[in-house]
């Protein structure tokens, strides 16, 4: 069987649009280039525990649910509903890291993933056996709804994380005005130490009276 022109080129643009629908799917995983100039962190003038302290300051001031935290990381939730049947999550996790041996500078690592939830109705039917008129069962249905996520994506560096950053500044900025500001206070001065209590001194021991002389002998 021989193929005319038009069947040939058919089956050509099929051929064509089934690779390009393979290199889509192969160039999802090539996004990952770990460019240096699109990170997920900033170098910020403060120790770590300072750093993550501003960062879940900045947090906080923003509706987010903290939900794990420690000296050196946290972590943090928030809700969104954009539409009636669809719910969006933004889940934020930071790690603080000290910089140099002095540990006076701290690199903030920030990653925020954005989960997608859809409301999902399910029917569920039930029997109702009623005694009175025998083994007659009436079908009782039901209505649930509930949440499924259907995507989840972690935001790109970019205007997003630089706006947190921003305001992780701006804590870290109030909160060394509230250090210089802060009075010095003078520590108490230290008691004299208490002079040791003298030893006892020992009674003398009582000198022995010396033994009687001999008696003179007895006159010749």
């Amino acid at each position: 069987m021989r193929l005319t022109p038009l069947i040939a080129l058919l089956m050509l643009a099929t051929l064509a649009g089934c690779a390009t629908r393979e290199t889509k799917k192969v160039s999802v995983y090539q996004r990952e280039g770990f460019e240096t100039t699109e990170t997920y962190s900033r170098l910020f003038d403060a120790p770590v525990a300072v750093t993550c302290e501003a960062a879940r300051r900045a947090l906080l001031s923003q509706g987010y649910l903290i939900g794990s935290q420690r000296a050196d990381s946290v972590a943090g939730s928030k809700s969104f509903q954009p539409d009636g049947e669809v719910h969006m999550q933004i889940t934020f996790n930071i790690a603080c890291l000290p910089e140099g041996r002095s540990g006076r500078i701290a690199t903030a690592f920030v990653s925020a993933i954005q989960d997608r939830y859809a409301l999902k109705k399910s029917s569920n039917s039930a029997s109702l056996g009623v005694g009175a008129l025998g083994s007659l069962s009436i079908p009782v249905a039901s209505t649930d709804d509930s949440l499924v996520k259907v995507a989840s994506e972690t935001i790109p560096a970019g205007p997003f994380y630089d706006r947190f950053f921003a305001l992780m500044q701006r804590y870290l900025e109030d909160a060394s005005e509230d250090a210089a500001a802060a009075p010095l206070i003078e520590p108490p001065p230290m008691a004299a130490p208490a002079r040791p209590a003298s030893a006892p001194t020992a009674a003398p021991t009582a000198t022995p009276a010396a033994a009687a002389s001999t008696p003179a002998s007895a006159a010749s």
